[in-house]
């Protein structure tokens, strides 16, 4: 009889000009414990390493003319083959503003799946071809722009990460946190009671689990509705309603 199959951890694959940036921030905390347990694995790729002259250049000037660099389709081509033949085949994601919105959704998919190999750009970005020869999705993090792609790809992979299993402590943490029931959080509140002149809502220190989770609904309605008028508009349409009951806590 033979033993079974041990399943890879969830796998993250950085491609960058910098691959000193990482694990960075994803060495310490929740992401750091998880890396050291083995709960998920983290490589760097030095797009650099595939250039082919002596000054291994990884850019050129624009076709059309302008400002700044464009990062080789032919260089950037075989660092992302040279993953695909190492790693399978991960889905591959670009950090630019001129992606999509990073959701809560597409970080859930991301995070069921076996990981993902994220192209960090740099200068003024990438040659659109080797994006659209490799199928590459184009994620954004904000309406701003970055010096790279490396800081947007460690945000994307920290959200992966704590939601896969066994990385949080409770997923009922998780489950209550903006953007899961469509609607920002509610605000939080622990010891002291009284804190310079502010008090705890006395609603939570009630020790009604009815009227307590009635409030925090009203309190994520209220702020998401005045902060997020876009994620509002859905939540309506959407007819979204969580009365999930499980781990009300009170302050006492």
């Amino acid at each position: 009889m033979t033993g079974s199959i041990e399943p890879k951890p969830w796998q993250a694959v950085a491609l960058t000009l910098f691959p000193d940036m990482f694990p960075g921030t994803l060495s310490q905390s929740l992401a750091g414990q998880a890396l050291e347990q083995g709960l998920w694995s983290l490589e760097t790729v030095d797009i650099r390493s595939f250039a082919s002259d002596k000054h291994r250049s990884v850019d050129d000037s624009p076709c059309g003319g302008g400002a700044g660099m464009v990062m080789r389709s032919d260089v950037l081509d075989l660092a992302i083959l040279d993953v695909k033949e190492k790693s399978g085949d991960l889905p591959l994601v670009y950090m630019t503003p001129r992606g999509r919105p990073l959701t809560q959704n597409r970080v859930r998919a991301l995070a069921q799946g076996p990981g993902v190999a994220v192209l960090c750009g740099r200068y003024e970005g990438v040659d659109q071809r080797v994006l659209e020869a490799h199928g590459a999705e184009e994620i954004s993090i904000g309406d701003y722009v970055l010096s790279g792609g490396e800081v947007a790809a460690l945000v994307m992979v920290d959200a992966c990460v704590r939601l896969l299993p066994g990385v949080m402590g409770s997923n009922a943490s998780g489950e209550e946190e903006s953007f899961e029931a469509g609607l920002l959080e509610y605000p939080h509140y622990t010891r002291p009671t009284l804190w310079q002149g502010r008090k705890v809502p006395d609603v939570l220190m009630s020790g009604h689990h009815g009227n307590i989770r009635a409030w925090r609904r009203e309190q994520a309605e209220a702020v998401t509705k005045q902060r997020r008028p876009d994620l509002w508009q859905n939540y309506l349409n959407n007819g979204v309603k969580n009365d999930d009951t499980k781990n009300d806590k009170n302050c006492i």
